[in-house]
């Protein structure tokens, strides 16, 4: 199971980029996705999303990142995106076998005790780079692009791949 934990928002400005965080959380095979701060329009963007597109991605807000992730380090490897820590080509041949991932995005100030806490730390280029982008990366490093063959259940729209322009089915759902 891959769950997402996402803390430092600035929600004023980082509205979209969560958003973006959640599409590709959830096109990239994870099941869920903390957040630090109470946001009611991120739950119904998750809802908006499912009902069209498929599947039972799920938001949860959590009030204490520090408790949460202890509890969750009982079951999950807690894996912690940056760019300041193991390099992504080393790291990933030691957590493809891992079954339960919560893996930590987040602002520019993740709080120092994050490197601690993580199980893994892992550099996702040594440039500055978007959480967006070092989620996406990862999720298809560890899971070898197999996320894509995955089928949401109960989606109104489906793309149907063409090599010359768009094919979408839309379905009625009952």
């Amino acid at each position: 199971m891959i769950e997402i934990l996402q803390i430092g928002q600035r929600l004023v400005r980082d509205e979209r980029v969560i958003t973006h965080i959640i599409l590709v959380a959830r096109a990239f095979n994870a099941t869920k996705i903390y957040m630090h701060e109470n946001n009611e329009h991120m739950k119904n963007t998750v809802y908006k999303i499912n009902s069209t597109w498929g599947g039972n991605f799920e938001i949860d807000f959590i009030n204490n990142w520090k408790k949460f992730i202890k509890i969750k380090k009982k079951s999950y490897k807690i894996i912690h995106l940056t760019m300041y820590g193991e390099d992504i080509n080393c790291a990933c041949s030691k957590i493809n076998a891992e079954n339960n991932m919560l893996i930590i995005v987040g602002a520019s100030k993740v709080p120092r005790e994050i490197y601690e806490i993580a199980d893994y730390n892992i550099a996702i280029g040594n440039q500055p780079h978007s959480e967006i982008s070092a989620l996406a990366v990862f999720l298809d490093r560890i899971q070898h692009g197999k996320q894509f063959l995955k089928k949401f259940n109960n989606a109104k729209i489906e793309i149907i791949p063409d090599v010359r322009g768009k094919n979408i089915l839309s379905k009625t759902i009952d």
